[in-house]
């Protein structure tokens, strides 16, 4: 074999290997690139129970539940559905019904989503584009007029 051909056939292995890692990485990531999942998602793929995702939506009017010990119940609800959600700990300040919010944590086999943390949007205007994007398609948006990321 002359260099030129050890050359070309250890870059062409390199490319390989480099390729067949690339790939396994997306395998492996296919369902987890989404930021979130919405409550229609989960219940049209059928989210097996013990999965770990996000899920994001809206905080049900009227759907907030305070137990004891810091224990908290509510609802994420989209235009299509909703996921009753148990949360234990602090709330963000500036968590509401009728807010976006994102929860992760797992689906447990009742069906409630059992979630280890809860992030609120930052200020009145500002909504994750994905949420905003996701009312709008579902012909929900009440952005009177914002975008987006809460921009005239």
């Amino acid at each position: 074999m002359t260099r030129k051909q050890r050359r070309l056939t250890l870059i062409g292995t390199g490319l390989a290997t480099i390729a067949t890692a690339l790939g396994l990485v997306s395998f492996a990531m296919r369902d987890t690139i989404v930021f979130f999942h919405t409550p229609s998602d989960v219940q049209a793929r059928h989210v097996a129970p013990g999965t770990r995702f996000r899920l994001g939506g809206l905080v049900q009017q009227a759907s907030l539940r305070r137990g004891a010990d810091q224990e908290l119940a509510f609802r994420i609800e989209d235009v299509n559905g909703t996921v009753s959600v148990r949360y234990r700990g602090l709330l963000p300040d500036l968590f509401r019904e009728g807010q976006g919010v994102v929860a992760e944590g797992v689906l447990d086999p009742a069906g409630v989503f059992k979630a280890d943390t809860v992030l609120a949007k930052h200020d009145e205007n500002y909504m994750p584009r994905e949420v905003a994007d996701a009312l709008k398609s579902q012909g929900h948006w009440q952005g009177e007029g914002l975008t987006a990321t809460g921009t005239p």
